[in-house]
């Protein structure tokens, strides 16, 4: 039976993600220690456990039909995949950062400036949109201590909270990159695996948009019935069920996590009381 090949980082924290985004899609991968090359249980997928770096080059090459990656690592080896959904986690930014001790006026500081950094393809495309001309150094690992050590005058890293370039005496001053993780696939399918691809899309969305959401019971006088339901319409309109008290409702609907808060406010201040919010696992629209 043809199966769809994915490829995932081997260790790391998007692995864990990765590997819990399948299991979250009730997909059952076989627990195999050291293992290269590891079947589903339940679903018509083959799983690969591969460098990061690796893992572009992989699905180019056709070895691996998709793979979850970075954006990041996606752009810096340039290879010929598509991006067939973004993910919502490992969420970061590529910056440019200089020692806190300078006085920064703008992108033209980097001119004729050193610049240290592990992603030298993508600095060089942002660079090249400023005309800003720069020397580049690659290096990996440790890229925040260049600067101290006298080897660059800035650095391009992946920043998340701040708090290593704070350590090390820098300030963030130019966001090159947002990254996320994200599938990406070779450029061909056959009508299988783009069939077994489909469904597996539409697993990942249906909890996509479950974390994304948040489930709610209210009660409500039924003279507020339809201020409260033009509060919180649902993915059609909220379902409205009678109460056993008379001329009380309970109303039921779904909350983007985005709006949730604002939303609360507004229903307490329509007049709904005994407010019950629950996770959503996974929603199918």
């Amino acid at each position: 039976m043809e199966k769809l090949k994915i490829a995932i980082q081997k260790s790391g924290r998007l692995s864990e993600q990765s590997k819990q985004l399948l299991k979250d899609c009730g997909i059952k991968i076989k627990n195999g220690k050291n293992a290269l090359r590891v079947s589903a249980s339940n679903f018509p997928l083959d799983l690969f456990y591969l460098r990061d770096d690796d893992i572009p080059q992989y699905v180019q090459d056709g070895i691996a039909d998709i793979g979850i990656v970075g954006e990041n690592v996606l752009l810096e080896k340039k290879t010929k995949c598509n991006i067939v959904q973004k993910l919502g986690f490992a969420k970061c930014r590529l910056s440019l950062a200089i020692p806190k001790s300078i006085e920064y006026k703008g992108i033209e500081y980097f001119k004729n400036k050193k610049i240290a950094t592990s992603y030298p393809v993508i600095l060089s495309d942002f660079l090249s949109k400023h005309n800003v001309k720069s020397e580049i150094h690659e290096i990996s690992g440790s890229v925040e201590i260049a600067p101290n050590i006298g080897l660059a005058d800035a650095i391009c890293d992946l920043v998340s909270t701040g708090s290593t370039l704070f350590s090390n005496g820098l300030i963030e001053v130019e966001e090159v990159l947002k990254s996320e993780a994200v599938i990406i696939g070779k450029t061909n399918f056959s009508s299988v695996q783009q069939s077994i691809l489909d469904k597996l899309i539409f697993r990942i969305q249906a909890v996509q948009k479950g974390r994304n959401s948040k489930y709610v019971i209210l009660n409500a006088p039924n003279e507020k019935i339809e201020l409260i339901t033009g509060i919180i319409p649902g993915l059609k309109s909220p379902t409205v069920v009678p109460l056993a008290e008379n001329n009380w409702s309970a109303v039921h609907s779904v909350i983007s996590e985005d709006v949730f808060w604002d939303v609360i406010d507004e229903l307490k201040n329509a007049g709904a009381e005994g407010i019950l919010v629950m996770p959503v696992e996974k929603m199918i629209i």
